[in-house]
C-alpha cells in the first residue's frame, strides 16, 4: 500500500508541477488506457492498463516526458505492475511522436527496470492512439509487453 501511495504522489506532482513554473517549456498532460499481449518463457496472456503522464516540448522537433502507470496481466494469481518512468523522442510530422522509454516497475515480488519504444499519433485535437513495446527486467523471467492504447491530451 505504501508503494501505491508513493506512486500516486509522484504522478500527481509530475502532472501538477508545470502549473507552478512561469517559464516552463510548453507541454501537455495525457491519460490513456492500453492493452495487448504479455509473454515470458513460452507463456503469453492478455494485459490491460492505464497511465498518466506529462510531455515537455523541446523545440519543434523533440520532447521529453514522465509517466506513471499500472498494468495487469489478465490471468489468475497476477498482481498489478506499477510503473514510473520517462520517455524521450522526436515529433514526426504534425501528428506523430516516436519515442524510447524506460523506468522502474514493481509488483509483489517482481521489481525491476523496463525499457522500450513506441509511436503515438494524434487522431484529433485531443485524442491519440499509440503502439508500444516494453521489456521488463524483473527478478523472475523477463516479461515482454506489446500493446496498443488510446488516450486524451489536456
Amino acid at each position: 500500500m505504501r508503494k501505491i501511495a508513493i506512486l500516486a504522489a509522484l504522478a500527481a506532482a509530475t502532472v501538477a508541477a508545470p502549473a507552478f513554473a512561469q517559464d516552463a517549456p510548453a507541454g501537455e498532460g495525457r491519460v490513456e488506457v492500453r492493452g495487448g499481449i504479455a509473454w515470458a518463457e513460452g507463456a503469453e496472456e492478455a494485459f490491460a492498463g492505464v497511465a498518466v503522464g506529462y510531455d515537455f516540448d523541446l523545440g519543434d522537433t523533440a520532447f521529453i516526458g514522465v509517466e506513471a502507470g499500472a498494468d495487469k496481466v489478465l490471468a489468475e494469481d497476477t498482481d498489478v505492475f506499477w510503473t514510473i518512468g520517462g520517455r524521450v523522442g522526436a515529433k514526426v510530422g504534425d501528428a506523430g511522436r516516436a519515442y524510447v522509454l524506460g523506468g522502474y516497475g514493481f509488483a509483489d515480488g517482481d521489481d525491476g527496470a523496463f525499457a522500450g519504444a513506441g509511436y503515438q499519433h494524434n487522431l484529433g485535437e485531443k485524442v491519440f492512439a499509440k503502439v508500444e513495446y516494453r521489456r521488463t527486467l524483473v527478478e523472475g523471467p523477463d516479461v515482454n509487453f506489446a500493446g496498443v492504447g488510446v488516450g486524451f491530451r489536456f
